[in-house]
């Protein structure tokens, strides 16, 4: 790592500054790594006491030009949580407000846990309605930021559609609330976007829509800004780059009284496609692929729910209803639907532990990709591709054939009723050409997502991973409205600088964490940051994990 040599300046803290602030190697080495590929070590770690916390630190960033990189669990794939300057951890601000059940709505910390929010909400019958596999450790804020979405978000939704208000921290140290339906806040940067780039938004922001395209993080939502006029559309999704979230006003929806899951396995993927987006046409709640990539690394669970050997693919269907009897008669209706686009083989769960069974098999691949081959690196290099339903077939297959070409072990699983698609690409980084072979999957699968009419991100964001391709998936006109927006809000580029709006010379393979040639880290951070990802600890506050060296 970059290790300071002895008398080298290292950044000093704002003076009323009353957060944890550490500019140690130690401190620092175990911010430079998250959930995906990259290592990117920052020059200092801050972890603020409160809401005006944050206010001094931005204040002085923007004073001295020191980049703030905010970051809650650091469990996003597309490492947007990673960057020099300061880490700005906001983990710690995880305060969960009363539920307002009369309303529907809750307000939180952006450190707040997805599922403790939606255990308070639970309490009163409501749910969050986005729910990532993450839940357990993703904030609220990290989900804000991204835009996430969800298993269930082919009927409810991405994160964009449930934020009622987002309480701001602005480039130049302002704050204010930002709400739907409400006047705009007295804010320079709100002003600035209103003045000099909103006109054109509102012109031209439709058009940056993707026909047919059901879930984007890519960008700023400036589509969605151009239909609504609610500046919370803009900061949705905005990864940091223009405000610092430090409160969330969302909303909540009904929690089913009764759910009902299915398993139906299809000989041709053209089938199976066919069938989730009747599924989703029908109110299934979830529609979930599991690729025939997927089935052989988890063969052993689909044996137990006599899932054919030359099965192509299978989708797991959930159908919720306001009565048992609903939820197991729209089961029905989507069995149907399934045989009628030629399922081989159809599972209904006849009992809560049947569908544990069956959604089982989503979760299944993780720990036996880590088994696999202690040399292998599962890397999320093309994770987030999204096309218009009709074209998810030749997604699939692209993708195949771009790990084929290249020599690359891949599994490929995600949300079909959103043409959705996840993939954990393997590759030995012992082989001499391995980068080679990764950088190759990555512009062929880029080249395919943008003949098909996609998007690089459906919900995990663009983050360092994709910015640097943005401009092969977004025209010139749609690139130039971005860079015009970071700049309205954020002047001096110091929030997240390097993404949504791309600078040259970045590389999204520069520094691969699983690259055997980058110096170590310092032993007791190597091992907390392995801890985490053995015990998909994301949660864990990582200075914590440095035991008395931490705070």
């Amino acid at each position: 790592m970059n290790i300071r040599a002895p008398g080298e300046a290292t950044l000093q803290p704002p003076a009323d500054f009353r957060g944890v602030f550490r500019s140690d190697d130690l401190a620092r080495a175990v911010y430079s790594e998250s959930a995906g590929i990259a290592r990117i070590i920052p020059d200092a770690v801050a972890v603020p006491a409160d809401a005006d916390d944050v206010v001094t630190l931005v204040r002085w960033a923007a004073a001295t030009g020191v980049p703030i990189v905010p970051r809650g669990s650091a469990s996003s794939m597309a490492n947007g949580a990673l960057g020099a300057g300061v880490a700005l951890d906001l983990s710690r601000l995880d305060w969960i407000g009363a539920v307002d059940a009369s309303r529907a709505l809750v307000a939180c910390g952006p450190g707040a846990l997805r599922d403790a929010v939606d255990t308070a909400a639970g309490a009163h019958g409501l749910r969050v309605a986005v729910d990532p596999s993450s839940g357990a450790f993703a904030t609220i804020g990290g989900m804000v930021a991204t835009n996430a979405a969800g298993t269930r978000t082919v009927k409810l939704g991405a994160m964009r559609a449930w934020v009622r208000g987002l309480d701001c921290v602005f480039a130049d140290g302002s704050r204010a609330w930002v709400r739907r339906g409400t006047p705009r806040p007295r804010v320079p940067a709100l002003a600035t976007f209103q003045h000099e780039v909103a006109r054109d938004v509102m012109d031209r922001g439709a058009q940056l829509a993707r026909p047919g395209v059901r879930k984007e993080s890519s960008g700023y939502g400036l589509a969605d800004y151009a239909r609504s006029g609610d500046l919370v559309d803009v900061l949705v999704g905005s990864e940091g780059t223009l405000a610092v979230f430090v409160g969330i006003e969302l909303a909540l929806a009904p929690n089913p009284p009764a759910r009902a899951s299915l398993l139906a396995s299809f000989n041709a993927l053209e089938d199976a496609v066919q069938a989730a987006g009747q599924a989703a046409t029908l109110g299934a709640s979830a529609v979930e692929l599991l690729d025939r990539t997927f089935l052989d690394v988890v063969r052993a669970e689909a044996v137990s729910l006599s899932v054919p050997t030359g099965a192509e693919a299978v989708l797991l269907i959930e159908a919720e209803g306001d009565t048992p009897a609903a939820a197991d008669t729209l089961s029905l209706r989507l069995a149907d639907a399934c045989r009628l686009a030629r399922a081989g083989h159809v599972v209904a769960a006849p009992d809560e532990t049947t569908a544990a069974r069956i959604w089982r098999i989503r979760h299944a691949a993780s720990p036996i990709l880590n088994a696999l081959d202690p040399n292998l690196a599962s890397m999320q290099l093309v994770e987030d591709g999204a096309v218009p339903p009709a074209a998810f077939p030749d997604y699939v297959r692209g993708v195949r054939a771009a790990l084929a070409r290249h020599g690359v072990r891949g599994v490929i699983f995600g949300h079909a009723g959103d043409a959705h698609a996840h993939v954990n690409a393997l590759l030995d980084v012992r082989d001499a050409d391995w980068r080679g072979r990764a950088q190759a999957l990555m512009d062929d699968v880029t080249g395919l997502v943008t003949l098909l009419g996609g998007t690089l991100a459906a919900e995990h964001g663009d983050g360092r991973l994709r910015t640097p391709l943005m401009f092969r998936v977004w025209d010139a006109r749609a690139m130039a409205l971005f860079a015009r927006v970071k700049h309205a809000f954020d002047p001096l580029g110091i929030l997240n600088p390097g993404v949504k709006v791309p600078r040259p010379g970045d590389d999204p393979l520069a520094a691969v964490k699983y690259d055997p040639t980058l110096p170590p880290l310092p032993p007791a951070a190597r091992a907390a940051l392995d801890g985490v990802v053995q015990r998909k600890d994301w949660a864990a506050f990582r200075l914590g994990l440095l035991g008395s060296s931490g705070q």
